[in-house]
């Protein structure tokens, strides 16, 4: 079995997973969909947006509350528009400033799914190479929730994602390759302490002898108390097989406070977080050229869910 077969695998199963939707009994039982009897969505265009924010209401209020993590792609299904800002030092005197951090606009279509309409970054390097540009467009990702249940019923989320990357960067910053990457990822409450964690493979379709395929891991433990006060520790994992990182391994940890949600106006509410996330493998003092991507940052992200 060669090394790539796993994660192919992966790819596969988390494709039928979206493509054939979830199980019948996916969903906590106590929201269920509404029908034309009792003001069901109907099947015009015109009522599947008048119903809009019914139905995502229905979505949120059948999972747990928890805040979305800095950095790990939370498993519930979340509608916003958030931006975020990364201050990256790469270890060798160089410095990356990462606008938007390919974020964008958030939506939920039915009671299950999300889409993520991001936008790609721009990239300001400085002191070692400088250049600047955009980061490739990883532009659509699609979510399915497979089982949820709020903090009444249960306080737990399994969801598989589907992401999709396009090589559109600037010279300086694009990997030349389309690459995708299928996601399990879940969740579980304690009172006011949660665990979320995503697991992902990331499937370059071409130069595959320099990207590699990267096994990703990331899980946050998360607290809640007060009214708006959410802090968190993050572990952000990256093993490569293949390419030029191939058997590296890149550990970070990411400690951050997230603020909100604090109402702005109607449904609009406004969150804010920050954090500081550094690597701890290989050690600092024996940094390689490729490994870590990069040494040290700064997280600010602002979001406004609807």
């Amino acid at each position: 079995m060669t090394r790539s077969n796993p994660g192919l695998a992966a790819a596969l199963l988390v494709g039928a997973v979206l493509a054939g939707g979830p199980p019948a009994l996916a969903d906590d039982e106590s929201t269920p969909a509404p029908t034309p009897d009792t003001g069901g969505y109907g099947n015009s265009i015109g009522d599947y947006f008048a119903d809009w924010f019914a139905r995502s209401d229905a979505a949120k209020a059948s999972q747990p509350h928890w805040m979305t993590p800095l950095v790990t792609v939370t498993p519930r299904l979340e509608q916003e528009i958030r931006y975020d800002q990364y201050w990256q030092h790469l270890g060798n005197g160089a410095n990356i400033d990462q606008y938007d951090s390919g974020k964008g606009l958030e939506l939920i279509p039915t009671t299950t799914n999300e889409v993520l309409l991001n936008l790609p970054a721009y990239l300001d390097r400085s002191i070692k190479k400088p250049a600047q540009g955009w980061s490739d467009w990883q532009f659509l990702v699609v979510k399915q929730r497979l089982l949820s249940a709020n903090e009444q019923n249960g306080n737990y989320i399994l969801t598989a994602f589907l992401g999709l990357q396009a090589p559109t960067g600037s010279t300086a910053f694009t990997n030349r390759a389309w690459i995708v990457t299928p996601t399990i990822a879940g969740g579980k409450g304690y009172g006011d302490f949660d665990v979320q964690s995503t697991l992902s493979v990331a499937l370059p379709t071409a130069q595959q002898d320099v990207i590699g395929t990267a096994l990703l891991w990331n899980t946050t433990f998360q607290y809640h108390f007060g009214q708006y006060f959410w802090p968190e520790f993050e572990t952000n994992l990256t093993h490569w097989y293949g390419g030029e990182r191939d058997g590296k391994t890149q550990l970070f940890l990411t400690p951050g406070l997230i603020l909100g949600r604090f109402p702005l106006y109607g449904r609009m509410n406004f969150v804010i977080g920050a954090g500081y996330q550094f690597a701890v493998t290989p050690k600092l003092t024996e940094v390689p050229v490729l490994t870590p991507i990069y040494n040290h940052a700064w997280i600010v992200t602002a979001r406004t869910p609807f």
